[in-house]
């Protein structure tokens, strides 16, 4: 969707923990997509990505595509720097956001927009894919956007 940064250069790149286990998730938001893991067994879903279900403890995890919307759930305003490069760069806005189309796990990512804006908990929120395509390893952040500001 867009190859411009919400905050600034200097940051360290993600890397995956587990690349196996994470790579389907981080390759589908290149694609513009979100995967949520669900069991095979079970069909409960669940994030973060695990090797076995939390659940029934099966180990037939798949990955589903869910629409890039939620709901937010819980969010902060974040006033001091926590890296060297975010000095001169605060407020900005931080949300934990609902997907009800997978089994209301949360997924973090930053709120676009006037760090100042009013946040309201249940407020519908859209993707946002921010590309880093020149990284070392090129990723995609997931961000979102609030859909009532198109009202």
């Amino acid at each position: 969707m867009t190859d411009a940064q919400y905050l600034p250069d200097g940051l360290p790149e993600p890397r995956l923990a587990e690349p196996d286990l994470e790579r389907p998730h981080w390759d589908a938001a290149r694609e513009e997509k979100i995967l949520v893991q669900r069991c095979g067994s079970c069909a409960t879903w669940q994030w973060g990505p695990e090797w076995i279900c939390h659940k029934c403890l099966s180990p037939d995890m798949r990955w589903a595509e869910v629409p890039p919307r939620g709901l937010i759930y819980s969010w902060e305003r974040i006033w001091h720097p926590v890296h060297p490069a975010l000095k001169g760069h605060t407020p900005y806005l931080a949300v934990l956001v609902e997907l009800p189309d997978a089994g209301h796990v949360r997924l973090v990512g930053n709120l676009l927009g006037d760090p100042y804006q009013t946040v309201k908990i249940g407020s519908p929120v859209a993707a946002v894919f921010e590309h880093h395509r020149g990284a070392e390893e090129p990723y995609t952040l997931i961000q979102w956007r609030c859909l009532e500001d198109e009202q």
